[in-house]
């Protein structure tokens, strides 16, 4: 209460009434997220918490000699991002791979994966990812005599950019012993020629990847922890001060599964981001083994800085692969509709054991039927155990049904969108769209229907699937064009949202999505200070313009974890986090 009620009394007062500063921000305009005090001028640290937030003149009275002091020369001042859905490691393993321009060209990709194989004559396998559906024309998948082509004598294995698709060459799948005779995995598929069924090198979804990755080499944990340095400091340098890892299949990839390498980073003083990790749920079923792991899990990492508090569930695929879950034929392909990769039952039994025993649920869910399968679980798990407040999660929500707008807020579900997702790209307006049709397109990425109906939002990345510089995505939340301003008047244009609301997704709200609104997400008196002064006012530029933000200084616990080359601030507090 002292803390609040020094901004109200004159600045002599403030002085004697209140601990000195270990570090004032000045000369700021702070966007506070603070209901009772949006804006400010200037705010006080002390340890790792915000002090005060107010005028110059109230804050300053707070310094004393050993104070330091920032001089933001009048830039915009915000809560640290949030990244609400990210694959941490997989990423950071991702960027040892060939990178490819998912708007390549058939040829350019040839090309690269020529030039690349002659530059690498040590790697083993040739792994890349980034290529997308558009590439192949209509039939809008690879095949494996493209590769062949190029490289036949040792595996190519390249993961499409939504990480759903992968694309293997001859030699990929004969290592893997894939051959006619092998099945389809539950949840899985292998594509095959039609008339030969002999494989053509597609393999879709986690469960039919899961063939081929156990012999692929695996890197080494020195490996993991160099690239995992360098994804933290891009993490920091794009304004990131906490991440959600929501899991992966692969427990060498998946961030609940490597903890420890975080822990090992924190205890060296390179944790310079605040880690929330999901567990993947492998269907069909929930088993005590899972439950002895999660639990396992959770009492072993649950502070501020490495927590294991989150279960994953993946209900269906891809929109773009027809692995998606819809709830009506696909317009592109009648036979299909895609595929739930849990059955209503199983899944609903158990959702309601995790939320009996406290977790939080994360559930991948792109299609309508999945979406609709997903907020019946966390019905059916409220009614049964009486439980309030789960802030349980449904992840991407790329079409969603008319009916299942409001359900969001009615029952308190997060919806986790990923802003870039949305990007009105060739994949987005040649392939996506064409396969859900017109009708489900009007409902796509549907972030301000379901907002305005009482749902909470939180914005992240699904990096690798996208980059995690999180200010392409709040530029697209306002406009959903492309940086050259297509189509006019916008995507879907009815479900752009406000650049205050975006803001928020990407921090309150998705402080409030992990359970952390209490003491992160907005500068205010008693919450962590994790902070970002950027390079423009957001508030004052057009939306277009927003995705060439810079940050200049990033700030988690009250150190300094990042400083732009370009940013002279008059003092600042540069150590490591212990």
């Amino acid at each position: 209460m002292l803390l609040s009620l020094s901004l109200t009394v004159s600045a002599a007062d403030a002085k004697s009434a209140s601990p000195a500063a270990d570090i004032i921000v000045v000369n700021a305009r702070i966007y506070t997220l603070d209901g009772r005090q949006a804006w400010a001028e200037a705010l006080a640290i002390r340890g790792s918490q915000i002090l005060a937030v107010g005028t110059r003149e109230q804050i300053t009275a707070m310094q004393d000699p050993h104070t330091k002091v920032i001089d933001a020369g009048g830039r915009l001042v915000l809560p640290g991002f949030v990244d609400s859905h990210i694959h941490m490691l997989e990423g950071a393993m991702n960027e040892q791979w060939m990178v490819i321009d998912y708007t390549s060209t058939l040829p350019q990709l040839q090309a690269q994966l020529k030039a690349y194989a002659a530059a690498h004559p040590e790697k083993k396998w040739i792994l890349g990812r980034g290529w997308s559906y558009p590439m192949f024309g209509a039939a809008a998948l690879p095949h494996k005599k493209y590769l062949d082509e190029v490289v036949s004598d040792r595996p190519v294995y390249l993961e499409g950019f939504d990480g759903h698709t992968w694309w293997a060459n001859s030699k990929a799948l004969q290592v893997a012993r894939i051959t006619r005779q092998t099945p389809d995995p539950a949840g899985g598929l292998i594509g095959r020629d039609p008339k030969t069924r002999e494989p053509n090198g597609v393999i879709k979804e986690d469960a039919a990847d899961d063939l081929i990755e156990p012999v692929i080499p695996s890197p080494s944990r020195e490996e993991r922890l160099s690239a995992l340095r360098l994804s933290l400091k891009e993490a920091n340098r794009v304004g990131l001060v906490r991440v959600h890892c929501a899991s992966n299949l692969l427990e060498r990839e998946s961030d609940w599964d490597n903890a420890d390498l975080y822990d090992q980073l924190r205890r060296s003083g390179e944790l310079t981001v605040r880690m929330y990790m999901a567990y993947y749920m492998s269907p069909p079923t929930l088993t005590d083994k899972n439950l002895s792991e999660i639990e396992s899990g959770r009492r072993r990492y649950h502070d501020e800085w490495i927590s294991l508090g989150a279960v994953k569930f993946f209900a269906d695929g891809v929109i773009e692969s027809h692995t998606a879950a819809l709830l009506a034929p696909y317009s592109d392909d009648p036979t299909q509709s895609g595929q739930l990769l849990w059955t209503p039952a199983e899944y609903t039994k158990a959702v309601t054991e995790l939320d009996r025993r406290g977790f939080q649920v994360f559930t991948h869910a792109i299609g309508d039927r999945a979406i609709r399968m997903a907020l019946d679980g966390y019905e059916a798990a409220q009614k049964t155990n009486h439980t309030s407040d789960a802030r349980h999660r449904v992840e991407h929500i790329e079409t969603v049904s008319a009916v299942d707008i409001p359900r969001f807020g009615q029952l308190g579900v997060i919806a986790s969108f990923q802003p870039l997702h949305a990007y009105p790209d060739a994949d987005t307006l040649k392939v996506w769209s064409r396969n859900v049709g017109p009708e489900r397109t009007q409902r796509a990425w549907a972030w301000h229907s379901i907002e305005s109906h009482g749902g909470r939002l939180a914005f992240g990345s699904d990096w690798p699937v996208v980059t995690m510089n999180p200010w392409v995505g709040v530029q697209n939340a306002l406009t959903r064009q492309t940086t050259d301003g297509q189509p006019p008047g916008g995507f879907v244009p009815q479900e752009r949202i406000s650049l205050e609301d975006a803001i928020k997704a990407y921090t309150l709200g998705a402080a409030f999505a992990g359970h952390r609104d209490k003491t992160e997400g907005s500068l205010e008196p008693g919450k962590v200070a994790d902070l970002i002064v950027v390079s423009q006012d957001l508030f004052k530029i057009q939306p277009a313009e927003i995705g060439k933000t810079e940050v200049l200084l990033t700030m988690v616990g009250g150190k300094v974890v990042y400083q732009s080359p370009i940013f002279e601030p008059k003092s600042v507090a540069t150590e490591a986090h212990p």
